[in-house]
């Protein structure tokens, strides 16, 4: 993103992935809002009547063919965390892979994301 879009602001979450020490993760979890999960990507620009831009990364898809969310409470709580941030005007979604992921910024900086995207509905 640095490259291709260089005045955007935007922030990587990355405790995630990092061994925290025990004090550590006390201190990180006394300064996070209980139980909202954290989207891995934060685009901090308003675009298409959005106020910004939240992916949380997969791998694979969080989503049974059926639609539904697989039962695991991690999930459910970043399904909760996206719907949230949806409800107060951001952009925020599901994305499998690179290549999704690029289409899904990428849609966003051009000007009727919500034709392009799906708008509300995208879960992907």
């Amino acid at each position: 993103m640095s490259i291709q879009y260089k005045d955007i602001l935007f922030l990587s979450d990355t405790v995630a992935n990092l061994k925290l020490t025990v004090p550590q993760k006390a201190r990180n979890k006394s300064i996070q809002k209980t139980g909202f999960k954290c989207p891995d990507v934060l685009i901090l620009e308003p675009r298409g009547g959005y106020s910004g831009l939240f992916i949380e990364l997969k791998v694979k898809s969080p989503f049974k063919q059926n639609g539904e969310i697989y039962s695991n409470d991690h999930l459910k709580g970043q399904l909760e965390s996206i719907n949230a941030l949806k409800s107060k005007g951001y952009f925020a979604c599901f994305s499998v892979g690179f290549d999704e992921t690029k289409n899904i910024i990428d849609t966003y900086f051009k000007k009727d994301i919500k034709t392009s995207l799906g708008g509300d509905d995208l879960d992907a």
